[in-house]
């Protein structure tokens, strides 16, 4: 995500915070020099040009401030721009009326019918009650595609007749009053580019349901046409809300840095992998601090507690504390680890530690190969690894796959950790307790 547009700047930076004072040449040359960053990074040429000369006009007669160095300062204020383009506060949805009614539009191709999906699992963890209705009766399967994904997360779908779109989402509303649903997700039909029919469509839709939340999907790998597409679509339909697929993708940044400003809708979610629960709410400030490579460390908490027990973590912290932890407790963990993502990704999150990672590519093959080492453990062996000899190292070997060093080095890491937590654990007056990976 933004992978380009980071580097870029992030090495900038570097050079920029290790001189002295900068002289106004060194602004211009900053300034000129983010601006082509921007540029080549796929932002919008007029938003690229005003959120420079809104950087210059702030960085011109900044009082220095003796604790803090001039380039630290300038990527101060650059932030903080960066933040006002990216919408500055977070916008969260409406979902006013009972049921409140959520329409999605964009084009074909550009991920609605899977970010319905991903919008209804995400309103259902937060105890809502969603209904998901199949309008888009021109795309081959769309329909089926909706209730297929509707099965796995365990939210209805409402079809009608799948004939005309306006009658299917009337009919959905009905069923969303009859089943006592409270949310309906409405996924409309898109088309390969924007014609007046679908657009007439939308609006006669609009118009009949009265949506509290209009949102409109754009694939962040489309670049500036996505952005040109938003503006016809905030012209016709006047949407509240932008939602960009395809993040985890090798797109620049640039859609997402342009498409706010030129439609002055913000960015409501992003979607960041294939997997129904691959979605996050967009925040502006966050974000600026993941393009300028300072990590994100909300949002990897956020995902920690989606995943985390609460009451297992603290019979962790106790396990831990009394270096009674086991195979399976690290078992666990791995699996909760899985559920929040790429480490790659999980990693750039952690300030100080994603940009100095930059270019290292983390192998997550590794969690794959540690969890068919555990699993080829007996359950007597995973509580008591004391108990494993040299023939019992071979057969674990042997019936994970991996190499015999691996296995004593898993095995050695472990007792390791004991001996450490064992200290740590005698060191206070009631025992010290301490995390283990995310408990």
């Amino acid at each position: 995500m933004f992978e380009q547009l980071s580097s870029r700047l992030e090495g900038f930076f570097k050079k920029l915070r290790g001189g002295g004072r900068l002289s106004e040449e060194q602004v211009a040359q900053t300034l000129a020099e983010v601006r082509k960053i921007l540029l080549e990074a796929d932002v919008n040429l007029n938003v690229a040009r005003d959120f420079v000369d809104r950087i210059q006009s702030k960085a011109t007669g900044v009082e220095v401030i003796q604790s803090v160095s001039p380039g630290n300062q300038i990527v101060k204020i650059i932030h903080d721009e960066l933040v006002v383009l990216l919408g500055g506060d977070f916008r969260p949805m409406k979902l006013s009326g009972m049921p409140a009614i959520v329409m999605v539009c964009g084009l074909q191709g550009s991920g609605k019918t899977t970010f319905i999906a991903k919008l209804a699992l995400w309103l259902k963890e937060r105890k809502r009650y969603p209904l998901m209705v199949a309008a888009d009766v021109y795309r081959p399967a769309a329909i089926d595609q909706l209730i297929v994904l509707g099965e796995k997360i365990g939210v209805p779908v409402s079809t009608g007749d799948r004939k005309t779109p306006l009658a299917i989402v009337k009919n959905g509303i009905d069923d969303a009053r009859r089943q006592a649903r409270d949310v309906v997700l409405i996924d409309t039909a898109g088309r390969l580019a924007i014609d007046d029919e679908m657009m007439v469509e939308l609006e006669k839709i609009k118009a009949a349901v009265n949506p509290s939340d209009i949102l409109y999907v754009a694939d962040a790998m489309t670049g500036q046409d996505a952005v040109n597409t938003a503006v016809e679509f905030a012209r016709r339909i006047d949407f509240h809300g932008v939602v960009l697929t395809k993040m985890d993708g090798d797109a620049r940044g640039g859609a997402a840095l342009s498409i706010r400003a030129v439609t002055g809708r913000p960015l409501m979610f992003i979607g960041t992998g294939e997997k129904a629960d691959a979605l996050e709410t967009f925040h502006p400030d966050r974000m600026a601090k993941r393009i300028l490579g300072l990590g994100d460390i909300v949002t990897l908490v956020e995902r920690a507690q989606r995943v985390v027990d609460e009451q297992k973590a603290a019979q962790l912290a106790d396990r831990m504390a009394t270096a009674t932890f086991t195979f399976d407790d690290f078992l666990e963990q791995i699996e909760s680890i899985k559920k929040m993502g790429s480490l790659q990704d999980l990693v750039k999150m952690i300030p100080g530690i994603g940009n100095k990672l930059k270019g290292v590519e983390i192998d997550e093959k590794e969690l794959v190969y540690v969890k068919a080492i555990i699993q080829s453990m007996t359950k007597y062996e995973r509580v008591r690894p004391t108990i494993i000899d040299g023939s019992r190292r071979k057969r674990i070997a042997n019936g994970s796959g991996r190499p015999l060093q691996e296995v004593n080095r898993l095995l050695n890491q472990y007792e390791q950790m004991r001996k450490m937590m064992s200290k740590i654990g005698k060191g206070g007056k009631h025992g010290m307790k301490m995390p283990f990976g995310l408990g």
